[in-house]
């Protein structure tokens, strides 16, 4: 898969004294999960304004699916999907009606039905296809929503927290459908502030926070970047304790548990060196475990102010 399926340069939006994109810049492989991370108010839903042609920036410029989304507004909405926070749906039709809204919408009327029952089986709505959009819960509204989105097969599926009000189950679910969305070659904008969804599906992640990217790169990239990766130890006896501590100078030790917690990057060349410093010594380990930082706490380290330099571009 090459080729770029969505690029930013320098994109500005402001409204009044407000500036809520204060020039971010992107590039999304085609084929691929790209998920935009950032507290509430940070500029995600912004981004995906703009770049699904709802919202005219006031500087920089943005290319999805080849498009330019300003001049060329009618390309990027034919070429693109969008699923917002909220389910756009029609709850005076049933399940199946707002499917073959959808493809009535796009000029698809011989095959609309047929692409309706599929996209209701496979979002395991087809026994209540019959039934008024009213009447689902809030999850089911949340799969119909995207299943609309997809009537078109777009090149591009721009996702604005997908999974919000979904049970555990539902959320899955979602997870394996977006996985042969990209399987297929459609790319995927994904904003979520579930951070498991983003290290489940994104191939790179962007932090957004106060109209700026303050980090990119592949999730455990991002981990890495944050302080808090070490290697914990537990041992047979104290004598086991001691010399370990006394051959791996500034680690931690927890007597009562007899383990010793060893500062490093989490890296396996890292974890080999320190078991062959024990070895060389002669140092038994019962056990041992790597720890590293999970995106919450890359998350937290990004946009909290008292560590706003880790991991800026």
């Amino acid at each position: 898969m090459n080729g770029s399926a969505i690029t930013a340069s320098g994109l500005r939006k402001a409204y009044r004294d407000k500036i809520v994109l204060d020039g971010v810049d992107l590039d999304v492989r085609t084929g691929t999960v790209f998920a935009l991370l950032g507290p509430n108010g940070a500029g995600k839903t912004t981004t995906v304004n703009v770049l699904t042609t709802l919202l005219t920036p006031d500087a920089g410029k943005a290319v999805v699916a080849g498009h330019d989304v300003v001049t060329e507004t009618r390309a990027v909405r034919a070429a693109i999907g969008v699923t917002g926070q909220f389910a756009a749906v029609d709850d005076l039709l049933t399940g199946e009606e707002n499917l073959l809204l959808v493809a009535d919408l796009l000029h698809l009327p011989k095959e609309g039905r047929a692409v309706a029952r599929r996209l209701l089986d496979r979002f395991d709505l087809a026994e209540a296809a019959g039934r008024p959009a009213a009447s689902y819960s809030g999850g089911m509204r949340r799969k119909l929503d995207l299943a609309m989105t997809l009537v078109g097969k777009p090149q591009v599926v721009f996702l604005d927290e997908p999974t919000t009000g979904l049970d555990p189950r539902s959320r899955r679910t979602k997870w394996e459908i977006i996985r042969e969305l990209v399987a297929d070659g459609t790319t995927v904008f994904l904003t979520t502030q579930y951070l498991e969804e983003a290290d489940q599906l994104a191939g790179r992640i962007a932090v957004l926070d106060r109209g700026r990217l303050v980090a990119e790169g592949a999730p455990d990239e991002l981990k890495r970047r944050v302080p808090g990766s070490h290697v914990r130890l537990r041992f047979t006896g104290r004598d086991e304790l001691d010399a370990a501590a006394r051959v791996l100078p500034g680690s931690t030790r927890d007597d009562e548990h007899l383990t010793l917690r060893v500062p490093g990057d989490g890296g396996v060349r890292s974890l080999r060196t320190l078991l062959d410093r024990l070895d060389t010594h002669s140092v038994d380990v019962e056990e041992l475990s790597a720890h590293t930082p999970d995106l919450d706490d890359v998350f937290l380290a990004l946009t909290g102010d008292a560590n706003k330099e880790v991991g800026t571009r």
